[in-house]
């Protein structure tokens, strides 16, 4: 028999937000999590991305801290937008017990969270970084934290934040409740778990690393020049709204330009945007006013966005894991979806290293090339390649294509010329 909310000894108040949230009975992760948080105990959780982990943290903190004075709770995110939607769920779950949060990130005012801060909060959710600048200047007191909450932190320790996080931590009370949650748990979390927990509860409800189970996954082996049409057929077989991943910042607003003049209302989110354009992108996507969101790895991380019905992976990712966390963008919660990579030939080596990581094997699928839309970019392009248009002279001033190699430049005539979107 599944557990209640009721059963895991959840109160009344907090009963009454967890309806409100149109939760119908907890996900694995929070009905193994929530009973030993709400106890006190340390947990490292490990999950898929997308089954609740917000919530099986969240709902302990709260009913611990309901009636208590001062800052008692800190919850730091690798990124702002993930430390965003969990402030807004911190406030939701909070409200009706008077638990109330604070967003300390980077890219907004920092006199303006000093001024937050002075309103002593019960909770604070933050970044690292812009955390160790106001502890920096004194701006920031931590010495009555009870519960310290570390969410993916696989990324922030892939992103660099280890020394930031040790910083924190030095700053915290050495008698302190810690709850470690993430989506992979590799040797790197698994080392850094055993330093700063204390005999944890280990709340494994999917091996580390699986993907998410309803994600439909499909794997394309195509040539560079294949990629746009491909993608454009894709987006042609349903409206669903897509998420589409690629390697770079520059690819990314050069790929949404691309999907705008095909047609499709679209947003780039990456760390070369500014907060204000980043939160206008996620938001757009959220509310349906883009189709697509063209996305780095920054957002394959804690992006909270219901019904995602496509990811598609334009390139394979740096590293494996990023590969399951791509695709955990869809299919969350009780919710299904599909996920595509595009990889080329000589990336076997990189898909192996995922269907490693996933233990499962990449589902391979047919590229449509006798679909129109396919056939139709593919035309167009090998149109571009016999006609590339008359030669402006550089004037002594030649400058390499994005994709060619470094230090090398791309030829500016004949074949060697720099295609358009397909070869991008």
């Amino acid at each position: 028999m599944s557990a209640s909310f009721k059963s895991l000894g959840l109160s009344p108040e907090t009963l009454g937000a967890v309806k409100r949230a149109r939760f119908g009975t907890p996900t694995p992760i929070q009905a193994q999590a929530i009973p030993p948080a709400l106890s006190g105990r340390d947990v490292i959780g490990c999950a898929a991305t997308g089954t609740g982990k917000t919530a099986a943290y969240l709902l302990p903190m709260i009913e611990r801290f309901a009636g208590e004075k001062g800052t008692r709770g800190l919850i730091l995110t690798p990124t702002r937008e993930l430390a965003q939607q969990v402030e807004e769920q911190a406030r939701f779950f909070g409200e009706p017990l008077g638990v109330l949060p604070v967003l300390i990130v980077g890219g907004e005012d920092m006199n303006a969270q000093v001024d937050a801060l002075r309103e002593r909060p019960s909770l604070i959710v933050a970044t690292p970084g812009r955390l160790v600048d106001l502890l920096g200047v004194k701006a920031v007191n931590l010495h009555r934290i009870q519960t310290l909450v570390l969410d993916e932190a696989d990324r922030m320790l892939d992103m660099g934040f280890l020394p930031q996080i040790n910083q924190i931590l030095h700053a915290l009370p050495r008698e302190r409740q810690t709850l470690l949650f993430s989506a992979t748990l590799g040797a790197d979390v698994t080392r850094f778990g055993q330093r700063a927990l204390h005999k944890p509860v280990r709340v494994e409800v999917t091996p580390s690393g699986t993907p998410a189970p309803r994600a439909e996954q499909h794997l394309y082996i195509v040539k560079p020049e294949e990629k746009w049409p491909l993608l454009l057929t894709l987006l042609s077989q349903d409206q669903a709204s897509a998420l589409v991943f690629v390697r770079t910042q520059q690819r990314a607003d050069k790929m949404k330009e691309l999907l705008a003049a095909a047609g499709h209302k679209s947003a780039a989110l990456h760390a070369g945007r500014t907060q204000a354009q980043r939160r206008q992108a996620l938001e757009g996507f959220r509310r349906g006013q883009y189709r697509c969101l063209v996305a780095t790895d920054l957002a394959a991380r804690g992006l909270d966005v219901d019904d995602i019905g496509h990811v598609i992976s334009l390139d394979v990712p740096h590293g494996p894991e990023d590969y399951v966390h791509r695709i955990g963008r869809t299919a969350r919660a009780a919710a299904s979806g599909r996920a595509s990579l595009f990889a080329l030939e000589v990336e076997r080596r990189t898909l192996q290293d995922i269907e490693r990581i996933i233990r499962q094997e990449l589902p391979r699928t047919e590229v449509p090339r006798r679909d129109p839309i396919f056939k139709r970019e593919m035309e167009a392009f090998l149109a571009k390649q016999r006609d590339p248009g008359p030669r402006q002279p550089d004037h002594g001033r030649s400058k390499r294509p994005e994709g060619a190699a470094p230090g090398r430049h791309a030829r500016t005539h004949g074949k060697g010329r720099p295609k358009g979107p397909a070869g991008q």
